[in-house]
C-alpha cells in the first residue's frame, strides 16, 4: 500500500483513489515472480482460515436456532480471514481482478503483463488452499474441531446448483471483493479499513456467494473427508467461480470506477481540491 503523502480533507478524491490503486497494481506487476508467488501462497493459506473457522463454528455449535443465526455466525467468522489477507497486504486473485485491470485500462501495462500477474497469483492462491485443506483434513477430525459433516455442510451450500446460478453468485462475490478493495483504498485510517473489510466480506459468507479461493478450500476439505465432492464437481465450481469473480471485480468495480473517474473525475477533482484549498486558506 502506498505511503505517499495524502491530500488533506475528510475524504480522498476519485482521482487520488484511482491513482493509488494503479500505483499499487504497477508495483505488483514489477515484482519478481518468486515474491508474487510467495505472497499469493500466503494469501491462499491465510484466507483458508475462513473455511476452518466456519467448520469449527458448525462443529461446536451443536445446531443453530435458525438458518439466519447460522449464516450470520458463518459470515462473521469467515470475514476474519479476509481481514488477514487485506490488512496483511498479501496478494489475493479476486482483489487483483479489480486492482490490476486499472493500469490496463489506463494504457500503462498490456494484457500480457496482466495475464502474468493474474496467473502467478491464481496458481499460488490455489496451492495455498490445497495445502490448508490437507491440514484441516489431517488434524481437524482427530482433534474434534472439524466434524466431516461440517465440511460437507459448507460444500453443499456451494454445489448442486445450476451453472448460471453459480456464475451469477460468483459475479456478486467478485463484485463485493472488489468493493472491499476499492473502499479500503479510500479509507484514510486502519480502523476504517478494518470495518470496511469486515462488513463487505461478511456479506460473501452470509450468502454464501461463490468465492473461488475460499470455496476451493471448502470443497477440497470436503473431498478429502469423503463428503461426496467429486473432482468433476470441484472442476465445475473452479471454472465458473473463476470467471464470475473476474467479471465481478474487473467489470463491476474496476471498469466502472475507472470509467466514471476518467470521464467525469477530473472536473470533480478540480472542484474538490479548490474547495478544500479555499477552506484551508
Amino acid at each position: 500500500m502506498s505511503t505517499d503523502a495524502e491530500p488533506s480533507g475528510a475524504t480522498l478524491s476519485y482521482r487520488h483513489i484511482l491513482e493509488r490503486e494503479m500505483e499499487n497494481a504497477l508495483q505488483e506487476v514489477g515484482r519478481p515472480r518468486t515474491g508474487l508467488f510467495l505472497s499469493g501462497l500466503s494469501a491462499g493459506l491465510n484466507l483458508s482460515f475462513g473455511a476452518l473457522f466456519m467448520a469449527m463454528a458448525l462443529t461446536f455449535s451443536g445446531g443453530f436456532a435458525s438458518d439466519l443465526v447460522q449464516q450470520a455466525v458463518l459470515a462473521a467468522v469467515s470475514a476474519i480471514a479476509f481481514l488477514f489477507v487485506v490488512i496483511g497486504q498479501t496478494e489475493l486473485f479476486t482483489a487483483q481482478a479489480t486492482m490490476a485491470i486499472l493500469p490496463v485500462l489506463d494504457g500503462r501495462i498490456g494484457l500480457r503483463a496482466l495475464g502474468r500477474l493474474w496467473g502467478i497469483i491464481y496458481v499460488a492462491n490455489l496451492l495455498g488452499c490445497a495445502g490448508f485443506s490437507l491440514l484441516i483434513a489431517t488434524v481437524g477430525p482427530p482433534m474434534g474441531i472439524v466434524d466431516p459433516g461440517a465440511a460437507g455442510t459448507l460444500a453443499d451450500a456451494l454445489t448442486g446448483l445450476r451453472w448460471w446460478v453459480v456464475l451469477a453468485s460468483a459475479v456478486v462475490a467478485g463484485w463485493l471483493m472488489g468493493l472491499a478493495t476499492w473502499l479500503a483504498a479510500a479509507s484514510r485510517d486502519t480502523v476504517g479499513r478494518v470495518l470496511i473489510v469486515l462488513l463487505v466480506t461478511a456479506t460473501i459468507g452470509f450468502g454464501p456467494f461463490h468465492h473461488v479461493i475460499l470455496g476451493t478450500t471448502e470443497l477440497l476439505t470436503a473431498m478429502l473427508l469423503g463428503q461426496g465432492v467429486s473432482p468433476a464437481t470441484f472442476g465445475a465450481f473452479l471454472a465458473l467461480a473463476t470467471v464470475g469473480n473476474t467479471i465481478g471485480g474487473s467489470v463491476f468495480v474496476g471498469l466502472l470506477n475507472y470509467g466514471h473517474v476518467a470521464l467525469a473525475g477530473d472536473e470533480a477533482d478540480v472542484d474538490f481540491e479548490a474547495e478544500t484549498g479555499s477552506e484551508e486558506e
